[in-house]
């Protein structure tokens, strides 16, 4: 790191769990985030502060009037826009050392293989089922740690799979593919705005974990909040050995 970021970065720095060789690692990192809305804004603008050198941005929806009341990557002069650009545009005011690398595309197949294979962690912002399981397929083949987060109403959830882990459990095992399982959107059931802003935040704050190797990761734990009661839980979750995905490893 030159003079100005270890400035920038002090205050990482100064924490011993971090320190200088840590904050290397995250200045040094490839951070992939699938889905620029209310869960990848927060995030995304926590890894650029933070220092993460390159920061894929994918997503191909454009930004809508709706979107602004919880994207906070996002602006009144966004509207229209796709969202990967406006969110490239914020991410370089608010720290113009990231690379950042828009994919104004929904990442699947081959796409979605190189970027996750490219990526040292994954964080899966995105809103429906089909978008996670492919996401987690991808972690899973290249053993990249994911981290995974969802809000709606007043719930959220966020949890770690560490893939490069022999018993950390993978996403199928805890949502299998193709169960009876309600798929809730925020343009349907609505969203309490801070909720998402919570959720991403506690993902970012997972991906930096992972990158300095500090603490201990939400790996094999899935945290529920239950914003209108103000409460937190954690469960414990167990590898499948039986999952489809992940249990040949």
């Amino acid at each position: 790191m030159n003079d100005d970021q270890l400035l920038r970065y002090s205050r990482h720095i100064l924490l011993p769990q971090i320190g200088i060789e840590g904050q290397d690692a995250i200045v040094a990192a490839r951070v992939l985030v699938v889905g620029a809305g209310g869960l990848g804004s927060p995030a995304a603008m926590y890894l650029a502060a933070a220092g993460v050198g390159t920061l894929v941005l994918a997503d191909g929806d454009t930004v809508d009037l709706t979107n602004l009341q919880r994207q906070i990557l996002h602006s009144q002069e966004s509207v229209g826009r796709l969202k990967v650009e406006s969110g490239r545009d914020s991410l370089a005011r608010l720290n113009p050392e990231v690379r950042v690398v828009p994919v104004a595309s929904r990442l699947e197949g081959a796409d979605l293989d190189a970027e996750v294979a490219a990526a040292d962690v994954v964080l899966d912002c995105s809103d429906n089922f089909a978008t996670r399981h492919a996401i987690n397929r991808a972690c899973v083949a290249h053993r990249k740690p994911l981290v995974s987060g969802a809000a709606v109403r007043f719930d959220g959830q966020v949890s770690v799979f560490d893939l490069r882990k022999d018993d950390s459990p993978c996403y199928h095992c805890l949502f299998p593919e193709g169960e009876d399982v309600e798929e809730v959107r925020c343009a349907v059931m609505g969203v309490f705005a801070p909720i998402t802003g919570i959720v991403g935040t506690i993902q970012a704050a997972e991906a930096l974990k992972l990158l300095a190797g500090c603490g201990e990761p939400l790996v094999g734990r899935l945290l529920l909040l239950d914003a209108l009661g103000a409460d937190w839980r954690t469960i414990r979750l167990g590898r499948d050995p039986a999952c489809s995905v992940c249990g040949s490893r």
